[in-house]
């Protein structure tokens, strides 16, 4: 993706830094690094961050409908089986009733926000050259796709460099374990904490994800 404001940038007065590669977000992890202690001991910890993208569009939408309130080991079995049915598609989506919906794993509600999403004509597109709050809103008023889907959408399949998610637990929890809070941070007070790690919250969130499995890995806990 390239755009007026040169490499990484799509329409840069509009939607800012695009993450495109390892090398954006080891730009990003440097410039946190040496502005925050804690970063640069997560980044000695945990190596450069995962570039964490995805193709953006219907599916991967879907996909985080799926994903929604279960378990990982959970979420990837029902998505295979989604993605064996070939309904991954909103003519595939249309195309199937509530009852076969249902025999794939999604729930009653997930049956209704996918056909939601199916027969809502979103134009996916357009989204890529939205700001960043303009487009979790377009799709924040989608059935189903609550303000914490559409910025972990905008993170890995947008690749907007400035997205964070602060109502996320796991990076809730990272930034409880790396700054040594003694609770978790409530989401508007991790919003207040992260501005001062624009413009790369986005890399921030990937290093904090990072953290968070790398420090439940050695308490052998995933």
């Amino acid at each position: 993706m390239t755009g007026a404001g040169g490499p990484g940038f799509v329409g840069a007065m509009s939607v800012g830094r695009i993450i495109e590669t390892g090398a954006c977000v080891a730009e990003g992890a440097a410039w946190l690094a040496a502005r925050e202690p804690r970063f640069a001991q997560a980044l000695e910890l945990c190596g450069p961050p995962p570039l964490r993208r995805r193709a953006d569009g219907f599916e991967a939408l879907l996909s985080a409908i799926v994903s929604q309130q279960v378990s990982v080991a959970s979420a990837a079995g029902i998505w295979a089986r989604v993605q064996a049915a070939g309904a991954v598609t909103p003519e595939a989506v249309r195309g199937l009733d509530d009852d076969a919906l249902r025999a794939l794993g999604l729930s009653r509600p997930k049956v209704r926000y996918a056909r939601a999403l199916a027969e809502s004509g979103f134009d996916f597109e357009a989204l890529r050259t939205m700001p960043d709050e303009a487009a979790i809103a377009a799709l924040d008023a989608l059935p189903g796709i609550g303000r914490w889907t559409a910025e972990v959408y905008l993170l890995t399949s947008l690749g907007r460099a400035d997205v964070f998610a602060p109502g996320d637990l796991a990076l809730q929890e990272a930034a409880r374990l790396l700054f040594g809070l003694e609770a978790r941070p409530a989401e508007k007070d991790f919003a207040a904490m992260a501005r001062a790690w624009s413009p790369w919250r986005g890399v921030a969130a990937r290093l904090l994800w990072a953290y968070y499995r790398a420090m439940k890995n050695r308490e052998g806990m995933i």
